[in-house]
Protein backbone atom coordinates (compact mmCIF):
# COMPACT_ATOMS: atom_id res chain seq x y z
CA UNK A 1 0.00 0.00 0.00
CA UNK A 2 1.86 3.17 -0.45
CA UNK A 3 1.20 6.86 0.05
CA UNK A 4 3.36 9.55 1.77
CA UNK A 5 1.14 9.92 4.38
CA UNK A 6 3.68 9.24 6.53
CA UNK A 7 2.41 6.36 8.67
CA UNK A 8 5.68 4.61 9.90
CA UNK A 9 6.93 4.59 6.34
CA UNK A 10 3.64 2.49 5.63
CA UNK A 11 1.46 4.43 2.84
CA UNK A 12 -1.84 4.53 1.40
CA UNK A 13 -2.68 5.77 -1.97
CA UNK A 14 -5.95 7.17 -2.23
CA UNK A 15 -7.50 10.50 -0.93
CA UNK A 16 -5.16 12.89 0.67
CA UNK A 17 -6.57 13.53 4.05
CA UNK A 18 -7.64 10.54 6.11
CA UNK A 19 -9.77 9.94 9.27
CA UNK A 20 -7.71 9.12 12.58
CA UNK A 21 -9.83 5.66 12.49
CA UNK A 22 -8.28 5.10 8.93
CA UNK A 23 -4.57 5.95 10.39
CA UNK A 24 -5.13 3.70 13.19
CA UNK A 25 -6.22 0.78 10.96
CA UNK A 26 -3.58 1.62 8.77
CA UNK A 27 -0.76 1.16 11.41
CA UNK A 28 -2.77 -2.05 12.80
CA UNK A 29 -2.45 -3.86 8.93
CA UNK A 30 1.47 -2.44 8.67
CA UNK A 31 1.75 -3.59 12.20
CA UNK A 32 0.38 -7.35 11.40
CA UNK A 33 2.78 -7.22 8.31
CA UNK A 34 6.26 -6.63 10.25
CA UNK A 35 5.15 -9.55 12.54
CA UNK A 36 4.86 -11.96 9.60
CA UNK A 37 8.27 -10.72 8.72
CA UNK A 38 9.77 -10.93 11.36
CA UNK A 39 8.48 -13.72 11.93
CA UNK A 40 9.53 -15.43 8.70
CA UNK A 41 13.32 -13.99 9.41
CA UNK A 42 13.03 -16.18 12.27
CA UNK A 43 11.91 -19.32 10.62
CA UNK A 44 14.99 -18.30 8.00
CA UNK A 45 17.51 -18.12 10.42
CA UNK A 46 16.34 -21.58 12.39
CA UNK A 47 16.65 -23.16 8.93
CA UNK A 48 20.10 -21.90 8.19
CA UNK A 49 21.20 -22.60 11.91
CA UNK A 50 20.21 -26.22 11.07
CA UNK A 51 22.14 -26.83 7.60
CA UNK A 52 25.23 -24.82 8.46
CA UNK A 53 26.27 -26.89 12.14
CA UNK A 54 29.48 -27.93 11.93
Amino acid sequence: MGCGCGIGGYSYKGRSFLTKEEKVQLLKEYNQELEREAQGVKEKIKELEATTTS
